[in-house]
This record gives C-alpha cells, sequence and structure tokens, in this order.
C-alpha cells in the first residue's frame, strides 16, 4: 500500500479548471489515511474469516481493475480525495464506488479477480466447465439477458453476464459478502451450482499460501502523466456512445402542444427541472451508466426547444411518460447489444 497522505489541502482550494489541467501524477495521492485504507481492511477481514490466507495488495490508478497475472486490486483514484470525487460526479455525473456499500461491492469483485489468480483457479476442469473458457476474448459489449437465472446478481448491468472470468468474480463477491445467505437467495437458479463450485474451490485453498504471489503495480497513478482534461474526455468518449436519435412524433406524443398551451412552461425547461429525477430514476430501473442516460435526455431537451413544445397535460403525467420514454430508450439500447462494457 502506498505511503503518505492522500489528504492534500491543496486540491481543495482549486477551482475545476486548475483540477482539470493538473497531471495526474502530480496530484500527490495515497490510500492512507482515506476511507479505502479501512474499506480495505474490512475486505481483508472477510477474507480472514472465510479461512483464506489471501491479502490482495491495493494501488491507486485511474479505473477499477485486478492484471490477468498479479493478484491485486487497482483503485480509481478519485476515491482517495473528496475534491476528486465532487470533479469526477460533475464530470461523469455519478461516483463509482463512492460510497461505503458500493465500494465494498467492487472490492468483493475484484478480490476474486485476484484471487482466481492467485490460485490458478481458472485452470480447473470444473471452473471452464461452469464459467466457461476464461481466454475468450472480452467483448467492447455485451448484450445481457435480465431475466436469465444462470448467473448470480451482485453489479449493475447484470455483469455476470459480460464475461466468464466477470462471472466468477461476480459469484465469488456474492459468496464473500457477510450474510448473503446465497444457498436460499439462489437455491432455484442453476447460478447455484456455480456458488458451490465457488464454495468448494476455497475450500480447496483455504489456509493455503498462493502460488502467484506478485506484489507489482500495473498503471499506478503516480506514473500517469496525461491531465485530468485529457482522462475525462476519454472516458465521456466511452461512455457517452451514440443513441439513436430522438424522434420527433415521440416528443410531440410526449408533449401534444396546442395553442392553448402556447403560455404553458416550454418542454425543454420541464425536462431541465426534472432531468436529475429522471436520471436517478431511469438508472435504478436500467442499470445503466447515469451518464449515457443523460445525454438521451439532453438531446430530447435540444429537440424539444427546436420544436419549441409546451407541456400540454399534466406535470404529473407528463413526467411519468418522461421517465417512460427514457428508460424504453435505454433498455432497447442494451438489449441491441451495443451496450458499453464496465472495466
Amino acid at each position: 500500500m502506498p505511503s503518505g497522505r492522500s489528504n492534500d489541502p491543496d486540491l481543495n482550494s482549486k477551482s475545476d479548471d486548475e483540477l482539470l489541467d493538473m497531471r495526474m501524477c502530480d496530484l500527490n495521492l495515497s490510500i492512507v489515511g482515506t476511507p479505502l485504507e479501512k474499506r480495505i481492511q474490512q475486505l481483508n477481514e472477510e477474507l480472514v474469516a472465510r479461512g483464506l490466507n489471501f491479502r490482495p495488495h491495493c494501488w491507486l490508478s485511474e479505473e477499477w481493475f485486478s492484471p490477468d497475472d498479479i493478484p491485486g486490486i487497482a483503485i480509481p483514484f478519485y476515491l482517495a480525495h473528496p475534491r476528486l470525487m465532487r470533479l469526477e460526479r460533475k464530470q461523469l455525473l455519478e461516483v463509482e464506488g463512492g460510497t461505503h456499500q458500493w465500494c465494498m461491492k467492487i472490492l468483493r469483485h475484484e478480490a476474486g479477480h485476484a484471487i482466481d489468480t492467485a490460485y490458478r483457479l481458472r485452470r480447473k476442469a470444473l471452473y471452464r466447465q461452469l464459467f466457461g473458457k476464461a481466454s475468450e476474448p472480452y467483448p467492447e459489449y455485451y448484450n445481457p439477458t435480465p431475466s436469465s437465472k444462470d448467473h448470480v446478481l451482485h453489479l449493475e448491468m447484470w455483469y455476470a453476464q459480460a464475461h466468464p472470468l466477470e462471472d466468477f468474480a461476480e459469484t465469488f463477491a456474492v459468496w464473500l459478502r457477510p450474510g448473503s445467505r446465497w444457498r436460499v437467495r439462489y437455491r432455484d437458479w442453476p447460478a447455484i451450482e456455480k456458488l458451490h463450485a465457488v464454495d468448494d474451490f476455497m475450500k480447496s485453498i483455504r489456509g493455503k499460501k498462493s502460488p502467484v504471489s506478485s506484489r507489482a503495480t500495473v498503471e499506478p497513478i503516480s506514473r500517469c502523466r496525461k491531465t485530468l482534461r485529457t482522462h475525462y474526455e476519454r472516458k465521456r468518449e466511452h461512455y457517452g456512445v451514440d443513441y439513436p436519435s430522438i424522434y420527433d412524433n415521440d416528443l410531440r406524443k410526449l408533449f401534444p402542444t396546442t395553442p392553448a398551451d402556447k403560455r404553458n412552461v416550454t418542454a425543454a425547461a420541464f425536462l431541465t427541472r426534472i432531468r436529475s429525477e429522471l436520471r436517478i430514476s431511469v438508472a435504478r430501473w436500467t442499470g445503466e451508466y447515469t451518464y449515457t442516460i443523460d445525454q438521451v435526455i439532453q438531446e430530447m431537451i435540444e429537440r424539444c426547444r427546436e420544436l419549441k413544445l409546451r407541456v400540454g397535460g399534466s406535470a404529473d403525467e407528463t413526467k411519468r411518460n418522461a421517465m417512460i420514454l427514457v428508460a424504453v430508450r435505454t433498455t432497447n439500447f442494451l438489449h441491441e447489444g451495443r451496450h458499453r462494457v464496465a472495466v
């Protein structure tokens, strides 16, 4: 774990533009002395409680990931400083892992990858039989089946369906979480076979030292020379995939304006007012990235302005219909196989 403290007071005094112009390596960040330190400690205690002699080492990087050949966990830099978490929210509308519960869910998932690597579990025949081959190429997009019971539910967006390695990591995370009662929760699901397999795998390595024990780090934030501005531009390009255009007739049905409505609030102003509520609700329903959802809403707002639409019906009914329209388009996008896989 890196030495030093992350709470650099200079970051608190900087404007957003000043922060965006900083190189990532100049942020002077560390895990020590932050809430991350206690969360990593909690993860280790959960592993101890399961009788596992394994502690993944952690470091700060740009994203969440666990390298294929290193049994460790890279944690996104912004979680090491509250000022950077606020900037992350402004830039991408959410802070992945920003709450204690969310962070622990991701840490358990990444620990699944790390323990898979540490004990070479993917080489086992039963692993390949139940989860698939680790050598299978990662897709740029995946097309989940929300109704499937062949996979556990842990992270959002049915992430276990993205790849065999993700399926194992998600299954391990469900197995590891204290009080998960997975035997009851999944007893009627085909996924229960995978959970029993993980349970057997963990019994077989209980108390044993891992054969892969590298403490190397990959892409640590201390060696990243690009600016935060470049970092966020690339992330928005990655997640802000193009949606099909919002058809005019959809908006005209949502806002059936008549001459009698000419003094009513504009549709653009109405959507702007409920934008945050729309984004949060649709994200909850679909599991889609809030940034991507916001692009749909922004396109709707801009087109409403161009069409000079106004609210014609009751505000409550219009809001409900707006949520449905955004959710349907988001869900359609998700099932067209063009959904962006989280890193």
